[in-house]
């Protein structure tokens, strides 16, 4: 029974680990924001989530020599590899953080971490209503 619970928050679990990431990959832009030479960096976050969601079931291979290939579609750890972000207006030092899109990206981030974090909270409510059977 607690395997179906499980089952339950698995989505949930997959996009808050991805907003978390997203978060860090966006802040580490900022900190690198007078870096020279630092290209901005992100990822598409429905296709990391499809792609979470594709493999679940899935066995990993099994490395068992350094010199085997890592797989594609994704970084290291089952993180969404990140991609350079085109620069709006390039710098003379070759940075292309834009603090702007950096602060929007951050802030639009957050905003569907707690959104994702209240609707989990609802459900784990609604089912601790329906196993206590609603306070009767």
């Amino acid at each position: 029974m607690l395997d179906k619970i499980g089952k339950e928050f698995d989505f949930q679990q997959r996009a808050l680990n991805l907003r978390a990431y997203r978060q860090e990959v966006i802040a580490s832009n900022v900190a690198n924001a007078d870096t020279p030479n630092y290209k901005a960096v992100d990822f598409d976050f429905k296709q990391a989530l499809q792609s979470a969601q594709d493999g679940q079931g899935k066995l990993a291979m099994n490395v068992t020599d350094t010199r085997h290939l890592a797989g594609t579609g994704a970084g290291s750890a089952g993180k969404p590899a990140v991609q350079y972000r085109n620069a709006v207006q390039q710098s003379l030092d070759g940075n292309t953080v834009d603090m702007d899109v950096e602060r929007a990206a951050f802030a639009d981030n957050a905003l569907q971490y707690q959104t994702t974090l209240t609707f989990l909270s609802k459900r784990i409510s609604s089912l601790n209503t329906a196993i206590t059977g609603g306070g009767q």
